[in-house]
């Protein structure tokens, strides 16, 4: 079994004992969702609060076990395995990070939902970069455009620019922290003009190939 597997499965476990632990400590009504002001404006029952997060790791590391397995360009995947892999933890260590921060809101630890999700996002947005960088031509993973998937010339180059724009995004984000009440922007305006760039460059690319 793959080390990564091993820490998922691990963090899958502890997930649901913290759920278990918590469940006569919450609320009937526990708080799910945060506006952009870090104050909670949305709800779920009890269970739901507690156990969707730890159901949809299940559900994530059955999705990320397929994926290697099905794509028509696997053996591309097995050129960036390693980088893959530490994608994968990321995202669990982050949602993990998402699902304490629940709880302990929930039990009645008071703090700003959105400043305190900001490093985690940086730090997850400049390791898409990193794994961007390293990604070869495949189905699932990177910037997939009808013009990256046609051409591994067009796919490299686009993703050696995304790789530069998702880091860049990433300290951006980090620096949000400082800039409380303009966080989301810190967040949302480098990230989306990031993924819209990365596309229309793709497509000239792509042209400019053919010519």
């Amino acid at each position: 079994m793959r080390k990564a597997n091993i820490v998922i499965i691990i963090i899958i476990l502890i997930s649901f004992i913290i759920a278990l632990w918590a469940y006569p400590q919450m609320p009937e009504k526990v708080a799910s969702h945060w506006n952009a002001q870090g104050q909670a404006d949305g709800y779920m029952s009890k269970f739901w609060g507690l156990f969707l997060m730890p159901i949809i790791f299940v559900g994530l590391f059955v999705l990320f076990l397929i994926i290697p397995v099905i794509d028509p360009l696997k053996k591309n995947i097995e050129n960036f395995r390693k980088y893959f892999d530490w994608f994968i933890i990321l995202i669990f260590v982050f949602l993990f990070y998402i699902f304490i921060l629940t709880v302990l809101w929930n039990i009645g630890v008071r703090y700003n939902m959105t400043l305190a999700m900001i490093p985690a996002l940086g730090l997850l947005f400049f390791y898409i970069g990193i794994l961007l960088k390293k990604a070869k031509r495949n189905w699932f993973i990177g910037i997939r455009t009808p013009w990256t998937l046609s051409s591994d010339k067009v796919w490299d180059k686009t993703h050696k620019l995304g790789s530069k724009l998702f880091m860049i995004a990433g300290v951006i984000a980090i620096i949000g922290v400082f800039f409380p009440s303009l966080t989301v922007w810190f967040i949302l305006v480098p990230i989306i003009l990031a993924a819209v760039y990365t596309m229309i460059y793709s497509y000239f690319e792509y042209e400019k190939e053919k010519k």
